[in-house]
C-alpha cells in the first residue's frame, strides 16, 4: 500500500507557516471527506429504504394474491387452478413453515403438485421470500450503513472538535506573547515578568498539546478513510451474497418442480388460446363473409320468406307510448313471447316484464303515425291494447302470425306445429291492413271473433286453456289479469267524452257547469291519495274482491321494483267519485257513485282502500274493474264518506228520509253542514286545502 502523507509531530512545537501550510492542507481533505461522507450515507440510506420498501412490497403482493380467491369475478368458472397456484405463491411470499413435517398438495386441477416427507424423516423449509428481504436489509444496517454512520459521527466530529480546540489554543497564546512583548524596558518589574511568564508557558504548553492531538487525528484520519469506504461495501457485498444464495436455494432446489408444473400449465393454457383464438378468426370470417342484406333492413321486402307457423317469437320492436292526450313516444324494446304472454325486457335488464296476455287477443296491421310495418294487440273484450312496428315486412308478418297462433293457445296442444300449419290461412288473413272505419268496426266485435274462433277451435281439436282447467266459482280475479299502474284514459273513454254538439277542452279541464254536483251536491269530502294500480274482476257480490286485488296489486308493484305512485285528491260527493289533479286542479276521473258497487279499507294495513266500479260496455254487457289507492289518511275515513253519499242518493228518492238525514248532520256556525268523522282529518296535510269536508245545504 502506498505511504500516507503525515504532519511532523516535531514540528508542533515550533509551529513555523511551513507546517501552517501543511496543515491548511489536511484540514481541507478532511473538509472534502466531510462532505462526501454525508453523501455517501444519504445513498446507503436509500438503499437500505429500498429495502425496507421491498419487504412492505412482497407483503402487499402476498395479500394480493390471496385476494384473488375473494375477487366476485362475473365470469369465474375455471379459476380453481389459479387460486390454488397463487395460494402457494401467497405462502412462499409471505409464510414460513419452519422445520414442518407434512405433506403438502397444491390443487391445481390436472396439475396436481406434490412433495411427500414422511418415514425418511427429510425435513423440508419454507424459505420465506419476505424474511429473506427482512435479513437483507438487517444485515445492510449493521454492516453498510452503521460503520459509515460511526465513521462521521466518531473520527470525522473528533478532528472536527480537535481542530476547534486547537484554534482556541492558538489564539491563546498569540495573545500572551503580544502580552509578553510589551513588558517595558527601563522599568522592568521582575515579579510582573514571572507572571507573564509564565502564562505564555501555560499558553505555549496547551498549544502544543492541542496541536499534537490534533496532527495525530489528522494522520490517523488519513487510514480511518480508507477503511471506512470499503468496510461498508464489503458488508453490502457479503448481505447481497447471502441473499442470492438463499434465494437460489429455495427457488431451484424446493421449487424446481413446482415452478415447472406451473410453466407446463401456463404453456397448455396458451396452447388452448391459439386455438380458440384461431376458432373465433375463422368464426369471424365466415360471419364477415354473408350477403349485405343481412344488414339492410327490409331488404327481401319484395318477396319475403315467411314463416306462418311460429308458435313463438323474439326480436327488437318500436313500442308506441302515450305522452299525453295528442302526443306520442316510440321507445326500442326487445319483445319475447313466453307461453301465452308476451314479455319486453329493456337493454341491460336481467329480466323481462310482462306486457300483454296473448290469449284469445286479436291482432292486425294498422297504419299508424305514417309509419311502415305497424300493427296492434286487441284484448279479448276488443278494447285497443299496445300498437307496435316492426323493421321489415317479413318481422311484421312473423310477429302478425306468431301472436295469432298463440291467442288461440296452440302452444297447449300436443303437436303446436301441425296445428300452426293447419291455421295458416286464418293467420293469413290477419295481416291485411284495415283502413275502412266499417271493417275495422267488424273485426273489433269480441262476440263475433270469439264465435269464430271457438268453431276454428272445435274443427281443429283444440282444447282452450279456460276449458281445459275450468275456474272455480269461488275464484274472485281471472288469473293473468293485467294490471294498470297509472291512471290514463283510454282511447274510446276519451272518444266517449268528447261526443255530442257541444265543444270539450281537448286538454281535460272541466267548467263550472260541467260537473254541477260541485254546487248541489250535499255532500263533499276530499282526501290525499295515491293510486297504486287497477284491474279487471269476476264478481262484485262481495269485499273480497278488493282485498284479493289490493294483494295483486302489491305483489306485482314489488315483482316489477315499481315505486312510483301518481298522487291525486279524491274528491267524494254525493252524486260522483272525482280523482282531482293537485297542481292544475284537472279531473283525472270521475265515477258516477251509483257504479260503485263495493268499497272497503284493508284490515290491517288501514291506508289501503279500494272500490268496485261497474261499467256498461258497448257490446251490452258490463265490465267490473277495481281501483286501489293508499291514502294520507284512515281508509275507513273514505269508506264513511263513501257510505254517506250512497245513503243521500237513496233518501232523495224519500224527501222525509232526506230531511231526518239532514237533520241528523251538524251544522257550522255559517249553516254548513259537517260531514261525521270519528276524528279530524289531520293527516290529509294542509286543513286547509280540505274545506270540502263541508257541504252547503
Amino acid at each position: 500500500m502506498p505511504a500516507v502523507d503525515k504532519l511532523l509531530l516535531e514540528e508542533a512545537l515550533q509551529d513555523s507557516p511551513q507546517t501552517r501550510s501543511l496543515l491548511s492542507v489536511f484540514e481541507e481533505d478532511a473538509g472534502t471527506l466531510t462532505d462526501y461522507t454525508n453523501q455517501l450515507l444519504q445513498a446507503m440510506q436509500r438503499v437500505y429504504g429500498a429495502q425496507n420498501e421491498m419487504c412492505l412490497a412482497t407483503q402487499q403482493l402476498s395479500k394480493q394474491l390471496l385476494a384473488y380467491e375473494k375477487q366476485n369475478f362475473a365470469l369465474g368458472k375455471g379459476d380453481e387452478e389459479v387460486i390454488s397456484t397463487l395460494h402457494y405463491f401467497s405462502k412462499v411470499v409471505d409464510e414460513c413453515a419452519v422445520g414442518q413435517k407434512a405433506e403438502v398438495k397444491v390443487l391445481a386441477g390436472p396439475h396436481c403438485f406434490r412433495w411427500l416427507r414422511g418415514e425418511s424423516s427429510c425435513i423440508f423449509w419454507w424459505l420465506q421470500l419476505n424474511l429473506l428481504h427482512t435479513e437483507l436489509a438487517k444485515q445492510l444496517a449493521d454492516t453498510m450503513v452503521l460503520p459509515i454512520i460511526q465513521f462521521r459521527e466518531k473520527d470525522l466530529t473528533e478532528v472536527s472538535t480537535l481542530k476547534d480546540l486547537f484554534g482556541l489554543a492558538s489564539n491563546e497564546h498569540d495573545l500572551s506573547m503580544a502580552k509578553y512583548s510589551r513588558l517595558p524596558k527601563k522599568k522592568e518589574n521582575e515579579k510582573v515578568k514571572t507572571e507573564v511568564g509564565k502564562e505564555v508557558a501555560a499558553a505555549r504548553r496547551k498549544q502544543h498539546l492541542s496541536s499534537l492531538q490534533y496532527y495525530c487525528a489528522l494522520n490517523a484520519l488519513q487510514y480511518r478513510k480508507q477503511m471506512a469506504m470499503m468496510e461498508p461495501m464489503i458488508g453490502f457485498a457479503h448481505g447481497q451474497i447471502n441473499f442470492f444464495k438463499k434465494g437460489a436455494e429455495m427457488f431451484s432446489k424446493r421449487m424446481d418442480s413446482f415452478l415447472s408444473s406451473v410453466a407446463d400449465m401456463v404453456q397448455s393454457i396458451q396452447v388452448e388460446l391459439e386455438a380458440e383464438a384461431e376458432k373465433m378468426r375463422v368464426s369471424q370470417q365466415e360471419l364477415l363473409s354473408v350477403d349485405e342484406s343481412v344488414y339492410t333492413p327490409d331488404s327481401d321486402v319484395a318477396a319475403p320468406q315467411i314463416n306462418r307457423n311460429l308458435i313463438q317469437k323474439a326480436g327488437y320492436l318500436n313500442l308506441r307510448n302515450k305522452t299525453g292526450l295528442v302526443t306520442t313516444t316510440w321507445e326500442r324494446l326487445y319483445f319475447f313471447t313466453q307461453g301465452g304472454n308476451l314479455m319486453c325486457q329493456p337493454r341491460g335488464a336481467v329480466a323481462g316484464g310482462l306486457i300483454q296476455d296473448l290469449d284469445n287477443c286479436s291482432v292486425m296491421a294498422v297504419d299508424c303515425e305514417d309509419r311502415r310495418y305497424c300493427f296492434q294487440i286487441t284484448t279479448p273484450n276488443g278494447k285497443s291494447g299496445i300498437i307496435l312496428q316492426a323493421e321489415s315486412r317479413k318481422e311484421n308478418e312473423e310477429w302478425i302470425c306468431a301472436i295469432n297462433n298463440i291467442s288461440r293457445q296452440i302452444y297447449l296442444t300436443d303437436n303446436p306445429e301441425a296445428v300452426a300449419i293447419k291455421l295458416n290461412q286464418t293467420a293469413l288473413q290477419a295481416v291485411t291492413p284495415i283502413t275502412s272505419f266499417g271493417k275495422k268496426q267488424e273485426s273489433s266485435c269480441p262476440s263475433q271473433n270469439l264465435k269464430n274462433s271457438e268453431m276454428e277451435n272445435e274443427n281443429d281439436k283444440i282444447v282452450p286453456k279456460a276449458t281445459a282447467s275450468l275456474p272455480e266459482a269461488e275464484e274472485l280475479i281471472a288469473p293473468g289479469t293485467p294490471i294498470q299502474f297509472d291512471i290514463v284514459l283510454p282511447a274510446t273513454e276519451f272518444l266517449d267524452q268528447n261526443r255530442g254538439s257541444r265543444r270539450t277542452n281537448p286538454f281535460g279541464e272541466t267548467e263550472d257547469e260541467s260537473f254541477p254536483e260541485a254546487e248541489d251536491s250535499l255532500l263533499q269530502q276530499m282526501f290525499i291519495v295515491r293510486f297504486l294500480g287497477s284491474m279487471a274482476v269476476k264478481t262484485d257480490s262481495t269485499t273480497e274482491v278488493i282485498y284479493e286485488a289490493m294483494r295483486q296489486v302489491l305483489a306485482a308493484r314489488a315483482i316489477h321494483n315499481i315505486f312510483r305512485m301518481t298522487e291525486s285528491h279524491l274528491m267524494v260527493t254525493s252524486q260522483s267519485l272525482r280523482l282531482i289533479d293537485p297542481q292544475t286542479q284537472v279531473s283525472r276521473a270521475n265515477f258516477e257513485l251509483t257504479s260503485v258497487t263495493q268499497f272497503a279499507a284493508h284490515q290491517e294495513n288501514k291506508r289501503l282502500v279500494g272500490f268496485v266500479i261497474r261499467v256498461p260496455e258497448s257490446t251490452g254487457e258490463e265490465s267490473l274493474s277495481t281501483y286501489i289507492f293508499e291514502s294520507n289518511s284512515e281508509g275507513e275515513k273514505i269508506c264513511y264518506a263513501i257510505n254517506l253519499g250512497k245513503e243521500i242518493i237513496e233518501v232523495q228518492k224519500d224527501p222525509e228520509a232526506l230531511a231526518q238525514l239532514m237533520l241528523s248532520i251538524p251544522l257550522t256556525n255559517d249553516g254548513k253542514y259537517v260531514l261525521l268523522n270519528d276524528q279530524p282529518d289531520d293527516d290529509d296535510g294542509n286543513p286547509n286545502e280540505h274545506r270540502g269536508a263541508e257541504s252547503e245545504a
